[in-house]
């Protein structure tokens, strides 16, 4: 199975209605509820010991907060249970995530830790279904960046994926 990291460009970003939603089978694939539960566990548990910590709180009580939380929103993308949507209606996830300085690289740490864990807890998984939910996360990543040039000046455009 190959999940691929595309190339963040500034300008070619895609529109948010442009970009499928993952194959719905996919939740059930990884083991529903049970199993989702397990992969955005296994998920957020590297993603605070990843280069892009400080984007997340670190007290234990606050991080199982937020894989219940973004776990619903999670599980509802890869057809899952509605239940982010019931309990939050709409949420603009791109003005959601404006007060965070997101660069092309820390999209790039965001997704390979994604990577890590879907190829460690979907390795079972029919890989057109992995690749489906992958290539959303990828594609909708390119949303949020917000800083597409650091501070110094360096264009992040050349960033390794």
């Amino acid at each position: 199975m190959e999940l691929k990291i595309t190339q963040y460009d500034p300008n070619n970003i895609p529109n948010e209605a442009d970009i499928p939603l993952p194959d719905p089978r996919f939740y059930e694939a990884v083991g529903g509820e049970e199993g989702f539960r397990k992969l955005i566990s296994e998920f957020y548990d590297r993603i605070v010991e990843s280069d892009i910590a400080f984007f997340f709180p670190q007290e234990d009580e606050e991080i199982e907060r937020i894989k219940e939380h973004n776990g619903k929103y999670f599980a509802e993308i890869a057809g899952g249970p509605k239940r982010y949507s019931q309990e939050m209606g709409h949420i603009d996830q791109i003005k959601m995530h404006e007060p965070f300085s997101i660069t092309p690289k820390h999209r790039i740490e965001w997704l390979g830790t994604w990577k890590e864990v879907l190829e460690t807890f979907a390795k079972d998984v029919d890989p057109n279904l992995t690749q489906s939910y992958f290539r959303y996360l990828d594609e909708y990543s390119k949303l949020l960046v917000n800083r597409p040039k650091d501070l110094r000046g360096g264009d992040y455009r050349k960033a390794k994926v």
